[in-house]
Formats: structure tokens, C-alpha cells, sequence
């Protein structure tokens, strides 16, 4: 919602999300991977914001099914790949990402799994025309969900470990590590200025400073809430899968010799995605580089989601007679029709949550912001606005369709923020990146705007440079002005990182579609 109303002022690729924090802002954007929030725009531009996420799920689960065919149609029977695709698009752990966690990012992020395993074996093979596939689906990933691109990574250098092993040569390995760098300098654009001002917010919120282990499977936890209320549930369709995937691993052995390098590949990445999410794994949750930004270890299903679905279709394509192979797949789509049906009985989620919040930002109140995405030295839960509490500090309005103040002032005597009575304002411009206005008061007055400071806001006062204040702990921007007139601009400017990453990301996109084309070039006869 916040992206759309920013495309409607003219800024494509928004990187402050200005209704969050009831209407303070925070750098959202900069950090949370873009494919998701703009696909969710896209739709909302399209269709009234309630049919948006049912339209963005379906639309997911479509290219995971399609994702999941093209993997499989490499070394299954056209049918049986089909299954597959299926199998895949609607697995148990897919089902708790829509109707558990609308964990969207990470839903788009695994339907993209299987190409990067299928542009993975293409590159194993020795198809180097393959390497610019294979460094776009990676850059997908990157740009979906950070917690799965992080497994999707370590995924894929699993595969091209066994790659070697398969060629007795070097080669997957130096393939795969170009297809990595051109992957992630694909995603700088997002990628470094994420990296390079994750100082300037609160990100240890999001990130654990050391792994916790109440998140393996069948944890005890000190919240017996948090146990009885998901960890129980995603460990049992963990362990559904995991049998499963096995016991079909175990009957499709006998076509290993048509499915070798997907056979082995995946047996290992299912027994390794197993392996971490026990507590045995500890240790290497917390020796592997960035691994803990994964928080939960059950989003390692992610690849054993693409093991089961394969396994499966292989196992049913090799039973003897026709109606073994009905008979099976009948049983294992009831089965996941009843797991779907008991997620959906006790789904958390409130049918008007959308239209409430589509509401609140019409009329000028906002939503809540993000732990994580606080400005430093913002405290945002001290922030006012939030309609939950009993009193309605400044810049929130009484009533629901009374609009929310912009600018108030800060009492010299009290230090408290109240109404800017005694002060002419003349709002020029008022968008998500850039505020015009004038004030006019007879005395020296200090501003304060409903908006929270950020190292890449920056204040002009009568056509020159100013420095504003912060008020302490909520980190609200003041600005000091004299008595008269002035006039304030302030703005929100591109950063070094951000040009940097959008040069590199330029340069990568040219290389590797010039790199596509000759290789395209060269495949004709």
C-alpha cells in the first residue's frame, strides 16, 4: 500500500516506507527485498487490496509449479514431471507459509528453488551458457527473502561440491562461483545498500546477536504459548515430509541410473536440511557464516520441499501397475488436503485486518513499524499514534476521519510536542521523500515534524543547508528556526551506497546479457 501510493508521486523504486510507525516513517524499504512489496503494489494497483494477497499467492504458487516442472522434465516422464510440479506448488510447508505465517517473501523465494537447482545441474554438466540462468534465479532468491537466499546459497554450493565429485574436476565449483558473484552483483542495486547502512538502523532486533535454540524441531521452549501454538506444528509436517521424501527416495533408487546427478543432489540436501533442523546442528548454526540471520531452522523444509515433491513423482512412476501408482497419488494428495485443512481451521488471521489497514492509511494514521528497521536512537514504541493506546498524544487525530497533523512544536518549558499554535504554516509540498513548507511566528519556535531522523534526510532552511535536531528517544527531527519567516525543505537523498549498488547492478545486467546473447548466438546452427 505505502509502495503504491509512492508510485503515484513518481517514485518507482521507493526506498522509505513513509506511513509506517503511524505515520513517523522508517527505512523499510532498504532493507526488506523489493520482488515481494512490489508485486503486492502491482496487484493493489490492479484489484481492491482484499483479492491482493489471495492473487499474489496463487500467482507464487504458479511459478513454483512451473519452476518445480522445468527441474523435473529434465529426467522424468512428461506426466510424472507434472506430478511433480504439483506435488511441489501445493507442499505441506507451502500450506504453513500462506495460512500459518503469510510469509510471502519466503513463499516467492522458494518457488524460484527449483530452477536454481535446475540451472545448477545444467552448470555441473558443464554448460557454461548456463551460468547467466543460473546467476538471475540467484539474484531472484536475493531479492525475495534473505533468510531463504541464505539456505538457497548454501544449498547450492552443496550441489556444486557433489558436482565435482560427479566430474572429478574443479570445474562446477569455478562455474558456480561466476553465477554466484554475477548473482549477487545482479542484486546490489538492494543488496550493498542493505549491507552498508544496516548501522544507521536497530538490526540486531532482527537479527540475533546468538542463535537461540527453542526453534529446532520439537523444542522445549520457555514459552510454553510458542511451543503449543506453531514449533509443535511445523515439526510434524517437518517429519511428514521428511518420511516421506525418504521412504520415496528409497523406491526410486532403482532409477538412479536416469536420474543420477537430481537423485544424489537431492538425497543429500534433504538429509542435510534434516540434519539442520535438530539440535545436534548446533554447532554449525553458529560457526557458518551468517547462517543464524536464518533464525528459524525449520525454513530449511525450503529445499527438502524440493526433494519430497521429486522423490515422490519418481517413486510413483516406477510402481509396477497403473493402479498402485492412482492409489498412491490419491493417498498422498488426501493427505495434504487434510493438512491443509486443519492449517486452515486454526489460521490466525483476521479477514479485515487488509481493509482496516488500507483504511488507516487513507486517512492519515499509519501502521505499525518494524523492530528492526528503527532508526538508531528511535525508541518506536514511545512514538505517538498508535490507536491501541487510551490516550491520543500529538499527531493523532481524535476521530478516524480527521487527518493526522504533520508538524507540531516542542514546548521550550516542558519538552513535551503540542499543538503549533502562534505558527503560520503554509505546506507547499508534502510527499514520502520530500516536505516544502513555510513558517511564520513572531518568536524562535523549534518545529517538530512527524517524521524520525535518518542519516539520509537532510534539512534546508531559506535555500541553505541546516543541521536539525533530535528529540531523545523517540527520534523525532526538530528543527530550530527564528523569528519571521523561513522557508524549510526537507529531503530524503540517494546515498553513495545506493548509486554504487545501482552502477553495479547496471554493469552486471549489461555483462550478462551480452553474455546470454552469444551464447544464444552460438546454439544456432
Amino acid at each position: 500500500m505505502d509502495v503504491r501510493e509512492q508510485w503515484r508521486e513518481g517514485i518507482l523504486f521507493p526506498r522509505w516506507a513513509e506511513w509506517a510507525n503511524w505515520g513517523f516513517g522508517e527505512p523499510r524499504f532498504i532493507f526488506y527485498p523489493p520482488l515481494s512489496w512490489m508485486i503486492g503494489a502491482a496487484l493493489g494497483s490492479l484489484l481492491p487490496w482484499r483479492m491482493a494477497p489471495g492473487a499474489y499467492i496463487w500467482i507464487t504458487l504458479i511459478i513454483a509449479c512451473l519452476s518445480m516442472w522445468r527441474f523435473s522434465r529434465e529426467v522424468l516422464p512428461s506426466r510424472y514431471a507434472n506430478l511433480a510440479a504439483v506435488l511441489y506448488a501445493a507442499n505441506p510447508y507451502h500450506l504453513v507459509l500462506v495460512y500459518y505465517r503469510s510469509a510471502f517473501g519466503e513463499l516467492l523465494a522458494a518457488a524460484l528453488l527449483p530452477l536454481l537447482f535446475w540451472a545448477a545441474i545444467r552448470v555441473i554438466g558443464g554448460g557454461w551458457r548456463q551460468v547467466p540462468t543460473l546467476a538471475v534465479v540467484l539474484a531472484g532468491i536475493w531479492l525475495s527473502n534473505l533468510p531463504a537466499a541464505v539456505i538457497a546459497t548454501y544449498a547450492l554450493a552443496v550441489a556444486l561440491a557433489i558436482g565435482c565429485f560427479f566430474k572429478r574436476s574443479p570445474q562446477p565449483l569455478v562455474l558456480g562461483l561466476s553465477a554466484l558473484a554475477s548473482g549477487f552483483a545482479l542484486a546490489c542495486f538492494y543488496v550493498l545498500p542493505a549491507a552498508w547502512e544496516r548501522s544507521w538502523v536497530q538490526i540486531e532486533q532482527g537479527i540475533p546477536v546468538e542463535f537461540t535454540f527453542e526453534n529446532f524441531l520439537f523444542s522445549r521452549s520457555n514459552d510454553p504459548d510458542f511451543h503449543r501454538a506453531f514449533n509443535a506444528k511445523v515439526s510434524w509436517v517437518a517429519i511428514g515430509l521428511v518420511v516421506a521424501a525418504g521412504v520415496a527416495a528409497f523406491l526410486a533408487r532403482k532409477k538412479r541410473a536416469k536420474t543420477l546427478k537430481p537423485w544424489w543432489i537431492l538425497l543429500v540436501l534433504g538429509l542435510v536440511s534434516t540434519v539442520m533442523m535438530l539440535s545436534p546442528s548446533e554447532w554449525l548454526w553458529r560457526e557458518l557464516p551468517e547462517l543464524a540471520f536464518v533464525q528459524f531452522p525449520w525454513r530449511w523444509l525450503d529445499i527438502l520441499d524440493v526433494a519430497f515433491a521429486f522423490f515422490v513423482a519418481a517413486a510413483i512412476a516406477g510402481l509396477g501397475s497403473r493402479a498402485a501408482r492412482w492409489v498412491t497419488t490419491i493417498a498422498v494428495f488426501v493427505a495434504i488436503g487434510m493438512a491443509g485443512a486443519a492449517m486452515l481451521r486454526d489460521a490466525p488471521w483476521n479477514p479485515v485486518a487488509v481493509s482496516n489497514i488500507s483504511r488507516s492509511i487513507e486517512v492519515g494514521r499509519g501502521y505499525e513499524g518494524t523492530d528492526e528497521y528503527a532508526p538508531v536512537g528511535c525508541d518506536r514504541n514511545q512514538l505517538p499514534g498508535n490507536p491501541d493506546e487510551s490516550q491520543r498524544p500529538a499527531y493523532v487525530p481524535s476521530e478516524p476521519s480527521e487527518p493526522a497533523p504533520q508538524i507540531a512544536k516542542l514546548d521550550p518549558d516542558s519538552g513535551d510536542i503540542v499543538p503549533a499554535t502562534g505558527v503560520q504554516l503554509d505546506t507547499r509540498v508534502w510527499r514520502s521523500t520530500r516536505r516544502v513548507f513555510t513558517a511564520a511566528s513572531g518568536q524562535s519556535v523549534t518545529l517538530a515534524l512527524r517524521l524520525v531522523n535518518y542519516p539520509a534526510w537532510d534539512l534546508v532552511v531559506n535555500g541553505r543547508p541546516a543541521q536539525f535536531g533530535v528529540r531523545p528517544i523517540t527520534g523525532q527531527i526538530l528543527v530550530p528556526l527564528a523569528p519571521g519567516r523561513s522557508q524549510i525543505e526537507i529531503r530524503f537523498r540517494r546515498t553513495r551506497d545506493r548509486s554504487a549498488g545501482n552502477v553495479i547492478s547496471s554493469i552486471a545486467a549489461a555483462t550478462l546479457g551480452v553474455l546470454a546473447w552469444t551464447c544464444a548466438s552460438r546454439g544456432r546452427p
